[in-house]
């Protein structure tokens, strides 16, 4: 069905959290994927003890085993937990795996954490029908001009553009789709109740009204 990557350039953005709520507030059945090894501490549940993505990259299994790995969020949402090791960004099969996801009939949403997408992760080719690209690469950035400059330093050019709104800001949403040739998709105000259910381990239950059906509001 499709495959959203999210990703950030700097630490502290929001990423993982704007990754867990895409694929709780997805209408469809949906696998969140984490790259980077935090989904389970922002959703409150306990760390998950057997294996992982991290034990596929190791393997010759096939794409589709992924499955075999996730563990049940609740009754639409699955979680691929990372494994005991970080993956390589230039891991040999990101590739074979974003074609995968992207071919099945699922919702896929992958915190990859900092830095670029994983080489290869997702296909640059995958499209559906009409020519509307399937697989994207989500930024998820405040408007900070550090995180910005970091976001330029990279050299990729994400699909669009998460931004997390504050207050008192010198940057706008124009200056920074300007700065980064990308659009923005989706804009959230900053809002304290979703740091407080995050460290309180409960955005997994009750998701805070200002994040609510976030896929849905996408541009």
């Amino acid at each position: 069905m499709s495959l959203t990557v999210c990703w950030s350039a700097k630490g502290g953005t929001g990423t993982t959290v704007v990754a867990a709520c895409w694929a709780l507030e997805t209408a469809t059945t949906s696998v969140l994927v984490d790259i980077a090894g935090d989904l389970h501490l922002a959703l409150g549940i306990p760390a998950p003890s057997g294996q992982g993505l991290s034990d596929w990259f190791e393997s010759d299994a096939p794409p589709r085993s992924v499955l075999d790995l996730a563990i049940q969020l609740d009754t639409t949402t699955r979680l691929i937990p990372r494994g005991p090791t970080p993956i390589p960004h230039r891991a040999p099969r990101w590739a074979e795996l974003g074609r995968w996801m992207t071919a099945s009939d699922l919702e896929f949403v992958a915190d990859a954490g900092l830095g670029p997408t994983p080489v290869g992760f997702p296909p640059g080719d995958a499209v559906v029908d009409g020519g509307r690209p399937q697989a994207r690469s989500l930024l998820v950035t405040r408007a900070c001009y550090i995180a910005l400059a970091r976001a330029q330093s990279l050299g990729e050019r994400p699909d669009g553009i998460v931004l997390i709104e504050e207050s008192g800001r010198g940057l706008s949403a124009a200056d920074i789709a300007r700065s980064l040739n990308a659009p923005i998709v989706a804009k959230i105000a900053y809002d304290p109740l979703i740091g407080r259910a995050t460290d309180c381990g409960l955005l997994a239950g009750k998701l805070p009204r200002s994040i609510h059906k976030l896929p849905q509001r996408v541009a």
